[in-house]
Formats: C-alpha cells, structure tokens, sequence
C-alpha cells in the first residue's frame, strides 16, 4: 500500500517532522506531491459528484459542502486509500512525521472522508471537537489532501492556520495555503488548533469547479495534560475592512453584512438550543433526586436519626 506515496513523502521524514514541530501559528506541515500523480488523478477522477443528501449542516439545512464519509464503497481507489491510511506502515510515518504516538485510525470516518465545497461556501475559523463522539478517543491531528488541479488563491477556499480569530485582524498571525493537487496539510488539533477557509468566490466561467478534499482524523486512547473537551468552536469572522467610518456602503456590502449577521443568528440559536436541552434535563435529574428523598428509605434514615440520634 505504501507505493501510493510519493517517494519523496516517505524520504524526508526527519524534515518533515522539524517543520511541522517548528512550523507556527500551531504545529502544521504542507506536504507537496503526497500520493503519486497516479494515484491522486485516481482519486480526483473517481471523485463523488456532489450529493445534497450529503450536504446538510449543523443547522439541519442543505449546504454548500457535501462529505462522503463511506470511503471504502467509493470506487477501488478509494478502497486502496482507506487500505493505506489504516496499515500499520502509515501509521508509523504519520507518528514519524508529527511526533504523536499510538495514533488510531477512525473507521468511521466521522466529519471526515470527501469534501464537496461549492461556490458560495465558506468556513469560519474554528477548533474541532476533542473527543470521538462513538470511542470517546482524543482528536490528535488532522490530513487533508487537495485534489484541486485548477485554483488562484484570489478564489478563495485557501485553508487558514490562525493564531486567535478573536483577536483584531491586524493582531491574528494567518497562514494561508492554496488547496491545490496532491498538496496535503497536517496540523495538530487541540484548543488552540484554529483554522477554516474564507468564501469560495469562482470566476462566471469557473462556477462549474468545485473545491475537492479527502480529509482524515486520527485519534489517541490517551488525551494530554491541560486539553479541555469540548465540541466544535466557531468564531464569526470580522468585518472585512472595506466596511468602515465614511465609506457608502455597496448592495453588495449589505449582503455581505446580512450573510454575517444571519450566520451568527444560526450559530446562537443552536447554543441556546444546547442550553435549553441541558437546562431540561438538568431539571429532569433534580426531580428524580427529590423524588429519591422523598421516598420511604429517606423517611426511614430520618426516623433513625430522630430516635438513636446518629
């Protein structure tokens, strides 16, 4: 299976593994030329068309933004992919390449797998969940391979490495790649891990591309000192800077402004959502409690009590 790198992939991996521990604003390394041309054009060429079924968000609304997540059913390629990524070979090239030991491979491929972006779609920067939602396994790091042969960076979609998205622009150390053919990213996940991609803006005579990706997770049965669980972190992104004192705004502009508003509206509603939820069955659990002491044995440990005094 291992054929399927590069050779150079598997040759550097010293190199590799000093950019990646060095590399800022959080430990990441950009890997050129990952699979062999032959094998990434299979992968580009087997590609699923985008399937709305597929495509629905956390909001329960249809997306621009499609994951397959039953790889291994795609088409032989992919089969020979998820073949790769779980081989004990990989494994220890990846543990090689990013320092992290006893890394588990995901069969679910949960969040994972082929990503469809469309035209329109975005990303806002954010830290993944920590924990599998099935094994309870700590999130580790994150690969993403491209399979973008045709892509200018003006489009969009670039993938973003932040330093603090809460933080003024001016503030936020950025790293921007291309998401361009058999380029692959890794970057460790954890809560600082922040990143996402701005909005994909295609050309009138580009709109039939489509930005493609094959992303995996890898997990650990231990999680490090000091990571605190959580689910997915979002964090709306800042006015763009054309947006200020004196200036009149475009139709264009105020579009632009409503998209933010209304996306922050959506990610609101489903914390309150959360927090409503919790509430409830917090309630729930207080009244079994009281439920519990109200019963015969509290009565009893009272009459106890009342009588020996202990």
């Amino acid at each position: 299976m291992m054929k399927l790198l590069n050779q150079q992939t598997t040759s550097q991996t010293q190199q590799i593994n000093q950019q990646f521990v060095n590399n800022q604003p959080f430990k990441h390394v950009v890997i050129e030329n990952f699979f062999t041309s032959e094998f990434c054009q299979q992968l580009l060429d087997d590609f699923p068309d985008f399937d709305e079924e597929l495509a629905t968000n956390e909001d329960g609304v249809v997306g621009k933004k499609a994951v397959h997540e039953h790889v291994s059913k795609i088409s032989d390629a992919y089969k020979n992919l998820d073949d790769l990524v779980k081989s004990k070979d990989f494994l220890q090239l990846i543990e090689d390449f990013t320092g992290i030991k006893n890394l588990k491979y995901d069969p679910h491929y949960f969040g994972g797998g082929t990503h469809n972006n469309l035209d329109g779609q975005d990303l806002d920067p954010h830290v993944d969940f920590t924990h599998h939602p099935f094994t309870g396994y700590r999130r580790r790091m994150n690969l993403i391979v491209y399979l973008n042969k045709e892509w200018d960076k003006s489009w969009g979609g670039n993938i973003e490495l932040h330093k603090n998205p809460r933080l003024q622009p001016q503030e936020d150390e950025i790293i921007s790649v291309e998401p361009l053919f058999n380029r692959a990213v890794i970057f460790e996940t954890n809560n600082h891990s922040w990143h996402g991609f701005p909005r994909i803006d295609l050309p009138e005579d580009k709109k039939h591309l489509s930005r493609k990706s094959f992303a995996l997770y890898y997990y650990t049965k231990e999680s490090e000192p000091g990571i605190k669980p959580h689910t997915t972190i979002y964090v709306e992104r800042h006015l763009p800077d054309k947006i200020k004192e004196g200036r009149v705004l475009t139709a264009q502009d105020v579009q632009e402004i409503k998209v933010l508003l209304a996306r922050r509206d959506q990610h609101l509603k489903r914390l309150y959502g959360y927090i409503t939820k919790l509430t409830e069955e917090s309630n729930d659990i207080k009244g079994q409690v009281k439920s519990i002491l109200r019963g015969p044995y509290h009565k009893f440990r009272r009459l106890v009590h009342k009588l020996f005094k202990v």
